[in-house]
């Protein structure tokens, strides 16, 4: 017969405790006292309790449980945010309640997840919200922050990379390198890291009397793949092609190549975000590196401090990256 588990009632009454004192004691940097911690310690190691997060929350009222919402999970860069935002909000002392939506919007079932959970706070990565979704969390004492994207439309903090200025850095590093037929292949036209980068990337050219091509895609290899074979087969295919991110130059990359021209002797080809496959020699990508780490640490310390004071006007938060040079693009002279 499954032995019954140990409940925190027992607990507390053989260590005569509350039982609200036995739930701070297995709550990470909750506020007792050593010989009382020690105490309630000792005593659950003899009983063999476990404590239940769930039912922790309930008596604390603090679930210690962050809902992370994200839609692009077979996109390597969101596979490894996913791992890593895990591990930080771990080391913090909370679970995460990861929510993958299927649709650009987040759905009212998968908002209803996290009233229900009584998560602390909310991490939207690549989803699209609605400013009625995030009203409905601010209505129920749930802060959010929106990682690598922003929206001019919802009050919430948001922590993105300076997607324009990076864009421009290319465009300038190109330019430099005298490639003078460029091609831009967007991201998902509704997002604003492919519209900064398309901006950044078109303003520096136009400065300089140049239109580069526009080929739509959204950030998939597939959608890549083909819209570098329309590039290929122009009267005057370009001379570089820059992705909306390293994906998308991927699929660029190996279109080229079945297309049995060289790169980047024929063509060259920059993307965005620098994964660890864009340094695989089978690759070996020119692309900009987007600072995940740094990127991670501000939302995870953001949103923390939202969930203590709620602040009455939210900004965007940029960072700035660094272009990683590789065999995709021509040497600096």
């Amino acid at each position: 017969m499954k032995k019954k588990p140990v409940n925190a009632m027992e607990v507390a009454r053989l260590a005569k405790v509350s039982q609200s004192t036995v739930s701070r004691v297995f709550t990470p940097g909750s506020n007792v006292s050593e010989k009382t911690k020690k105490k309630v310690l000792e005593v659950a190691k003899e009983l063999g309790y476990r404590p239940n997060a769930l039912a922790r929350g309930l008596i604390m009222n603090k679930t210690n449980i962050i809902g992370l919402a994200m839609r692009d999970i077979e996109n390597p860069f969101y596979h490894e945010v996913l791992g890593k935002f895990t591990k930080g909000l771990r080391e913090k002392g909370y679970h995460v309640l990861f929510v993958y939506t299927e649709n650009d919007e987040i759905q009212q079932e998968e908002i209803t997840q996290f009233l229900e959970y009584n998560v602390e706070g909310v991490i939207v990565t690549d989803a699209y919200l609605s400013s009625k979704v995030v009203s409905q969390l601010h209505e129920n004492n749930i802060p959010v922050v929106l990682f690598n994207r922003y929206s001019k439309d919802i009050p919430c903090y948001s922590i993105s990379c300076d997607n324009y200025a990076a864009a421009q850095q290319i465009a300038k590093y190109l330019y430099e390198q005298e490639y003078r037929k460029m091609a831009y292949i967007t991201g998902r036209i509704n997002t604003s890291t492919s519209q900064d980068r398309q901006r950044g990337f078109c303003d520096f050219l136009q400065e300089k009397g140049l239109a580069p091509i526009i080929e739509e895609g959204d950030y998939t290899y597939k959608r890549a793949y083909e819209a570098t074979l329309r590039l290929l087969q122009q009267e005057e295919r370009p001379d570089v092609i820059f992705g909306a991110n390293d994906i998308t130059a991927f699929g660029a990359l190996d279109a080229v190549k079945a297309m049995k021209l060289s790169v980047p002797e024929d063509i060259a080809i920059v993307g965005f975000d620098n994964i660890k496959m864009a340094s695989w020699p089978s690759y070996e990508l020119t692309t900009w590196e987007q600072p995940v780490d740094e990127m991670i640490e501000l939302t995870i310390n953001t949103l923390l401090n939202e969930m203590k004071i709620n602040t009455v006007e939210p900004v965007a938060k940029l960072v700035h990256g660094q272009l990683i040079e590789r065999c995709t693009t021509k040497k600096q002279k």
